[in-house]
């Protein structure tokens, strides 16, 4: 299982917008991706402006697939990417669960 972890430094102003675009891209990941067996997203406590997505995904190729559908192309690409100021991306490998 690959593990991702991303983090999104929005700009100033822009948690509720990014959270109201995720909240539209969580039901399309769910509905179309079996490879993705879990995607949460949480906002920080300490950070006003840092949004933390957490993924599973069944194996490589479930993860690139993600990044082809239509959606993450639309809404991460086209419409959350641009409310950023960085996005920083970690993967792991499921140890135990």
């Amino acid at each position: 299982m690959i593990v991702l972890i991303a983090k999104y430094h929005t700009k100033p102003g822009n948690v509720p917008k990014v959270l109201a675009e995720l909240t539209k891209m969580k039901p399309l990941v769910e509905a179309s991706e079996p490879g993705c067996k879990f995607y949460q997203v949480s906002k920080s406590t300490e950070n006003e402006n840092l949004i933390l997505l957490y993924e599973h995904y069944v194996d490589a190729a479930a993860l690139a697939a993600h990044r082809e559908t239509p959606h993450f192309k639309s809404i991460i690409e086209g419409t959350v990417i641009p409310m950023l100021e960085k996005r920083e991306r970690e993967l792991y490998e499921l140890a135990i669960s």
